[in-house]
Parts: structure tokens; C-alpha cells; sequence
């Protein structure tokens, strides 16, 4: 199990510019980056023990951060 965080510039470092252009011009994108950011912040302190949790609720929210991630990506690449 990887500690490490998924943030969306690591996770796309190719899209990063088109991320901080969408982030400002686009308010369903600004929305989707922001829930991720809590989300991945809420898996990685599930993780490291910051914040433990059970097995169910960090299935789900990694389940939700990949779709999160899939939908972004859908946006990054039709843009």
C-alpha cells in the first residue's frame, strides 16, 4: 500500500497547465479538483493513521477518488 499522496498535478504532470487554466475558467472542473483534494486528503491521512478508518470506508473512498480521477481525465482530454 502506497503512503504517498495522488495529487492531480503529480497524477497528470503533462496537464498541468490546462488544470490551472480549467480550475479558473471552468466551474465543474474547479468543483471535481476540490472534491478530489478531499477526498485524496482524506485516503492519504486514512492511511497514514492520521485519521483511521475502516476497510469499507476506505474502499469507498478510494472508489470515489478514481472516479473523481476518470472524470477529470475525460475533461483534460477533450479540452
Amino acid at each position: 500500500m502506497s503512503h504517498t499522496p495522488h495529487e492531480l498535478h503529480e497524477e497528470f504532470p503533462e496537464h498541468a497547465e490546462k488544470m490551472t487554466a480549467l480550475k479558473t475558467s471552468n466551474a465543474h472542473f474547479a468543483k471535481l479538483a476540490e472534491e478530489y483534494h478531499e477526498i485524496n486528503r482524506a485516503v492519504h491521512r486514512a492511511e497514514t493513521d492520521i485519521e483511521p478508518t475502516d476497510d469499507l470506508n476506505m474502499s469507498e473512498m478510494r472508489k470515489k477518488r478514481a472516479a473523481l480521477k476518470d472524470e477529470i481525465y475525460q475533461i483534460l482530454s477533450a479540452a
